[in-house]
C-alpha cells in the first residue's frame, strides 16, 4: 500500500498508469465518490504489495534493493520516474515493490448509534474487535433508558465481532450531566440497582461487555467513581464480561477542567480491562477551527496515559469526521460535521485544494461561501490516519477506537490493514 497526494493535471488514469493497479482496482478499494473529478491534494490510497521509503542520506538504489532483499532491477523497474537512478535526493520517496510485514494484533473498538446503516455496518465489521453500541443512559436512581439494539448486536455476532453495552450520564434532550452522575455516584444503592439493571440487558440482549461513559463528573466525585467502577469490575467480571471506560484525553494528573479531574487515569487503568482515551474534540463543534485530532496533542496525552496505565489496555482514540468552520470563529456559533468523504466532495464543488499541516498531521482546506463569508475545513485523510496509527505501534498500544462508524470510510481501513492484524475474542 502507497499514499498517493493528487497533483495538478493528475487524472485516475494516470495515477493508475503511474503505480501500475487498475483504476478500477483504486477506485473500489477508496470508494471514490467522483473519481472523475479528483482535488489537488487529495490523498488515494494505492492497494498492492508495495509502500513507500524515504531516502536517506548515503542510500543508493543498490543499498535499497539489498535492504529489502530486492534486485535493483525490480526496484527501478517499479519507479519508472528515476531517470537518474545515480542520483537520489534525501527525503525523496520511492516505492519497495513488497508487501510490508504487518504489525502486531490490535484491538479495534468502534462505536455505533443504534440507527446505523445496516449496509455502512457491514463495510467496518470486518476490521473490528468490539461495536460498542451508544448508549443507555442511566436514571438516577439506577434505572436504565432502553435503546432499540437488537439489530446491529445480531449483525455484530454474525461477524465475529463482540457487542459492547454502554451506558451513560446523558440526560435526554441535553448533554452529560454532572448532577446526574453525582446523583448516582452518591448512592451506594442506585449504583448497586444499576449494576443489577445492566447485568440484566447484557444476559438478555446477548452483549459481550460493558463500556461505561461517564462525562463531565464532579471533581468532588472522583474517588466515587473510582469506587462505582470497582463494584462494577467485581460483579461482572466474575461472570466472564469484561469491563471498559472511556476517558477524556489528559495531559496530567492534575489537569484541571471539569471534562477532566474526576478521571483518575493510575485508579480506573488498574480496575478495568479497556481503557478508551477519547484522543479527539480539539478541533470541536463549538470550538476555533483547528484539527480534530492533532498528532502533537495526541502524542501529549499519551505520554502521560502510559506512563499510568498498562499500554496495552489502552486503545486511542480515532476521530471518522471533519468540521467546517465560518471564520472568524464567533463564540457560541458551531461548525457544520462533515463526514470525509464529504469533505474532499465540498473541496471539489467550491474548487478548494487542500493543505496537508505538517505539526498536526491533518488535511484542510479554506474557501468562501456563496454569502461571501471566508470558511476552515480539517477532516481526516488516509495521511493523517496513517501518522495516528503509527503511534499504536510506538506507543505499544492495544489498540485503537473509532468515533464514530455511522459513516464508512475505506482509505481507513485500508490503511489499518495494511500496518496491523485485528484480534478478535468471538
Amino acid at each position: 500500500m502507497i499514499i498517493h497526494v493528487v497533483r495538478p493535471g493528475d487524472s485516475i488514469f494516470g495515477i493508475s498508469q503511474k503505480h501500475g493497479v487498475a483504476t478500477d482496482v483504486i477506485i473500489n478499494a477508496n470508494r471514490l465518490p467522483n473519481p472523475e473529478s479528483l482535488v489537488v491534494g487529495q490523498a488515494i490510497v494505492i492497494p498492492g504489495d508495495f509502500f513507500t521509503y524515504t531516502v536517506r542520506r548515503g542510500d543508493s538504489i543498490y543499498t535499497i534493493a539489498r535492504n529489502f532483499g530486492i534486485s535493483p532491477r525490480k526496484l527501478l523497474a517499479a519507479n519508472p520516474e528515476l531517470l537518474n537512478p545515480n542520483q537520489l535526493r534525501v527525503g525523496q520517496e520511492i516505492i519497495i515493490p513488497l508487501a510490508p510485514q504487518r504489525g502486531k494484533p490490535i484491538f479495534v473498538n468502534g462505536y455505533v448509534f443504534p440507527s446505523v446503516n445496516p449496509e455502512v455496518l457491514s463495510g467496518s465489521l470486518p476490521y473490528l474487535t468490539f461495536l460498542s453500541i451508544f448508549s443507555y443512559q442511566v436514571r438516577a436512581d439506577g434505572g436504565l433508558k432502553a435503546i432499540d439494539d437488537a439489530r446491529p448486536i445480531a449483525q455484530a455476532r454474525a461477524a465475529g465481532v463482540a457487542p459492547l453495552m454502554v451506558i451513560t450520564n446523558l440526560e435526554e434532550g441535553s448533554g452529560f450531566d454532572s448532577d446526574l452522575a453525582h446523583e448516582i455516584l452518591n448512592s451506594v444503592e442506585a449504583q448497586n440497582k444499576l449494576i443489577e439493571n445492566v447485568l440484566g440487558v447484557i444476559d438478555g440482549n446477548d452483549y459481550y461487555g460493558l463500556d461505561v461513559d461517564f462525562e463531565y463528573i464532579y471533581p468532588e466525585d472522583r474517588q466515587n467513581y473510582v469506587d462505582f467502577i470497582s463494584r462494577v469490575v467485581n460483579r461482572l467480571r466474575p461472570m466472564g464480561y469484561p469491563v471498559s471506560v472511556a476517558l477524556a484525553p489528559k495531559n496530567s494528573a492534575d489537569q484541571k477542567g471539569l471534562l477532566y479531574e474526576a478521571h483518575d487515569y493510575a485508579a480506573l487503568g488498574a480496575l478495568v480491562d479497556h481503557v478508551i482515551i477519547m484522543t479527539y474534540e480539539w478541533g470541536y463543534l463549538r470550538g476555533p477551527a483547528r484539527a480534530v485530532a492533532p498528532i502533537n496533542e495526541v502524542r501529549k496525552v499519551l505520554n502521560y496515559a502510559t506512563s499510568v496505565i498498562d499500554s496495552e489496555k489502552i486503545l486511542m482514540g480515532m476521530p471518522n469526521y471533519g468540521y467546517d468552520w465560518t471564520l472568524p470563529f464567533v463564540r457560541g456559533s458551531a461548525a457544520r460535521i462533515l463526514t470525509n468523504y464529504g469533505a474532499v466532495e465540498l473541496a471539489e464543488k467550491v474548487g478548494a485544494h487542500i493543505r496537508y499541516d505538517n505539526i498536526s498531521q491533518a488535511p484542510f482546506f479554506n474557501y468562501y461561501s456563496a454569502d461571501g463569508k471566508r470558511h476552515e475545513v480539517w477532516f481526516d485523510d488516509a495521511r493523517s490516519i496513517k501518522a495516528r496509527l503509527e503511534l499504536v505501534g510506538i506507543y505499544d498500544l492495544g489498540g485503537v477506537s473509532y468515533w464514530t462508524l455511522n459513516s464508512f470510510f475505506a482509505p481507513n481501513w485500508l490503511v489499518l490493514d495494511s500496518m496491523y492484524r485485528v484480534k478478535k475474542v468471538l
